[in-house]
């Protein structure tokens, strides 16, 4: 077999095989030590993978990260052996009971893209087309992503990212934005009332993996005149916490990790005082 093997595709695995730790970062001396290749074979190799989205460079860093399409077939290869398996019941059982549109959302930078759903049959709905993005700062599925990421990562992100106005309920100010995303943190749940689309509701709880850390969020999105009212908080909302934690534990995660994340997140008044420090260290960076 080893007859067939192409030395340059290997040495591309190879290259993309150095970013498997968590959100590793790596710059092209990085690359040619860990590899024990010359910077210019390092560059061509870079030059290619980035060409084709499989890596991208951190305009801040300078240094190289995993690229959009390493998502894509990372999030394909683990729908078919693991996610999907686990996920499409719930989202089944979701669509049944709520009779709304039921989806997994992931994040990727400032965006939360829609990897898998069941849409309503019902004939007035609100959906979102299977692999398309919205904004993490006005949608549940985006908010609740953000509230359960690390906190400096957090502050940084939303510190940086652009807070476009879609509607007037659309939150446009980061520190009412880090606000809001404490209290998810505090009671597991985001809700979106017409902040992308003026008419449209959504609910997320968070998804976590086997580290505990937020993997996406289950989500269901309607019209708001059929979502608002005592059946969406009493009902939808309690079922959906359910589900999205009976998926977290089918993926590994303790019950214990999230008991300690709770107690973890700090007052507005820490975070406020921990948001100015990384605003000074991202302006260093420039």
């Amino acid at each position: 077999m080893n007859n067939y093997n192409i030395q340059t595709v290997s040495r591309a695995l190879d290259v993309l095989e150095q970013f498997v730790e968590n959100n590793i970062e790596l710059g092209l001396t990085d690359l040619s030590t860990r590899l024990k290749l010359q910077k210019n074979n390092v560059f061509r190799l870079i030059a290619t993978l980035k060409a084709r989205n499989y890596i991208e460079m951190n305009d801040t860093t300078g240094k190289y990260r995993l690229g959009l399409k390493t998502s894509v077939l990372g999030m394909a290869a683990t729908r078919q052996n693991n996610l999907t398996s686990h996920t499409r019941p719930i989202l089944q059982k979701l669509k049944i009971t709520s009779r709304e549109n039921c989806y997994l959302s992931v994040r990727k930078d400032c965006h939360s893209y829609y990897l898998d759903g069941v849409e309503s049959d019902l004939p007035v709905r609100a959906a979102h087309r299977i692999g398309s993005s919205l904004p993490l700062h006005c949608t549940a599925a985006g908010k609740v992503q953000l509230a359960f990421m690390g906190q400096e990562e957090m502050i940084h992100l939303v510190q940086g990212m652009e807070q476009k106005r879609y509607t007037p309920r659309t939150i446009t100010d980061s520190e009412t934005l880090l606000g809001e995303l404490l209290k998810i943190a505090r009671q597991g749940y985001a809700i979106e009332d017409q902040e992308h689309d003026l008419g449209v509701m959504e609910i997320a709880a968070p998804v976590f993996d086997c580290n505990g850390k937020i993997l996406g969020a289950l989500c269901i999105s309607g019209p708001s005149m059929r979502l608002a009212g005592g059946l969406f908080v009493n009902d939808l909302l309690t079922m959906l916490q359910s589900e999205a934690a009976q998926l977290s534990d089918s993926l590994g995660r303790r019950r214990e990790q999230l008991e300690s994340f709770a107690t973890s997140v700090q007052s507005p008044k820490k975070l406020r005082a921990g948001k100015k420090m990384i605003c000074k260290s991202s302006i260093a960076l420039h």
